[in-house]
């Protein structure tokens, strides 16, 4: 299911004069997964815009050598 599938799914109640939006448990699930891939893609659009910028310098843009953040990830 895609984000945009879960977004369809919703159905809307009036609970004491609160209009109020119900997603299955699962739709919501996948609504975060579909938001988080969007972040991830926003991200590494925004790195490839800053490799470009540097003239595809790593170092120039700002990007980390794997060996010097390796431990954090460990």
């Amino acid at each position: 299911m895609t984000g945009l599938d879960a977004l369809e799914s919703v159905q809307f109640v009036t609970v004491k004069g609160k209009r109020l939006a119900v997603l299955d448990a699962d739709n919501w699930e996948a609504l975060i997964e579909w938001l988080e891939n969007l972040e991830d893609v926003q991200i590494a659009q925004t790195a490839l815009a800053h490799l470009k910028a540097a003239g595809g310098d790593r170092q120039h843009a700002g990007w980390l050598e794997w060996d010097d953040v390796e431990q954090e990830f460990e």
